[in-house]
Formats: C-alpha cells, structure tokens, sequence
C-alpha cells in the first residue's frame, strides 16, 4: 500500500503559530485546531472574555497601576490589590481578579513584571499572591 506524503505547500499551520496573549485577560492563548484557518485574527482566549472585553474600570486600573509604581523606587513592587483599593473604595475586593486581568495585559505589553517570592513568573500560570514592578 503506498503512502502518501506532503507537498511542501501543505505546510502544517500548526508551525506559524505565534505566541498570542487574549486581549481581555491577558493570559496565553492555546492555539486549537479549530482556529486554524484564521489564527491571525484571534483576539480572545474564550466567549467570557470575548464578552467582556476592555472596559473603562480595566483601563484605570492600568493607570492607576501605573501611578503607583512610579510614586515608588524604581525596585519596588505594589499588589495587584492596591490598585484596586485606589479606585474602588469599600467595594475592592470586586476589583481583584480585573487588577489581576490589567497587570497581565500589561505584562503581555511589555510595561511590567509579575514576580512571586522576588521571581519573575509566568502571568498565565501564576497561583496566589503576586507582585508587580516595573520592568529591570
């Protein structure tokens, strides 16, 4: 029985796939087979986030993120829970997981680190309290 092998033009589209972060919660999109044909164009990571979006509390807290930061050294870091105390008054708790969600968009931008226990770790995959510091 013959086997038939691949034309060169029936590249894998697995192989271009680029790292992506979702543009609602900041974490890595896992490519799926499903999305093959319009990867590039994939900007969330699930219809919850698709649904949510960016709204105008994730971008202040983005900047009050910020605004904290740099009213610190330059080596020092904030929680996430700071930024939500600043703009939501009694009522931060709510605000936890969307400062969570702004500091790893932030993350994926370039402007900031995650770290855990001083280490740099991975916004995607990192469990209970963390810290936030402007990139060394």
């Amino acid at each position: 029985m013959a086997h038939r092998q691949s034309k060169p033009s029936d590249a894998d589209p697995a192989t271009d796939r680029a790292d992506r972060t979702c543009a609602s919660c900041g974490r890595r999109i896992e490519w799926r087979a499903k999305w093959a044909k319009n990867w590039d164009s994939v900007k969330y990571c699930s219809a919850a986030c698709r649904s949510h979006g960016v709204d105008a509390t994730d971008l202040q807290l983005e900047t009050t993120i910020v605004t904290l930061l740099q009213a610190r050294a330059h080596d020092s870091t904030i929680c996430p829970s700071d930024a939500a105390r600043a703009i939501g008054g009694e009522e931060w708790r709510d605000l936890m997981e969307p400062a969570r969600r702004a500091a790893r968009r932030m993350v994926a931008r370039g402007e900031l680190q995650i770290t855990q226990r001083g280490v740099v770790v991975d916004p995607s995959t990192a469990k209970g309290a963390i810290r936030l510091r402007t990139p060394r």
